[in-house]
């Protein structure tokens, strides 16, 4: 047997593992779901208030190298792009 081998039997033998062990605990998640009165009630009202605040103010948006994206202002008058984490 290959390293490749012992690898792919180790791979196979491990799903198999999670596979036995998934459905005990799929069983107990939809009787929790199940319940109405764990999910609160939403007001219609309550959504156009919360899309307002969620408008994206235009960014600079230049990539860097790392694949980060600039978060000052569009047009910034800085020579530098600051990235964010």
């Amino acid at each position: 047997m290959s390293k490749t081998d012992a690898i792919r039997a180790m791979k196979q033998a491990r799903a198999e593992a999670q596979r036995v062990a998934a459905p005990t605990t799929r069983t107990a998640a939809p009787a929790r779901a199940a319940t109405p009165s764990s999910t609160p009630a939403v007001s219609p009202t309550a959504a156009p208030a919360a899309s307002v605040d969620l408008v994206p103010e235009a960014l600079c948006g230049h990539t860097a190298i790392s694949g980060r994206r600039c978060t000052r202002p569009q047009s910034h008058a800085e020579k530098n792009h600051r990235y964010a984490a």
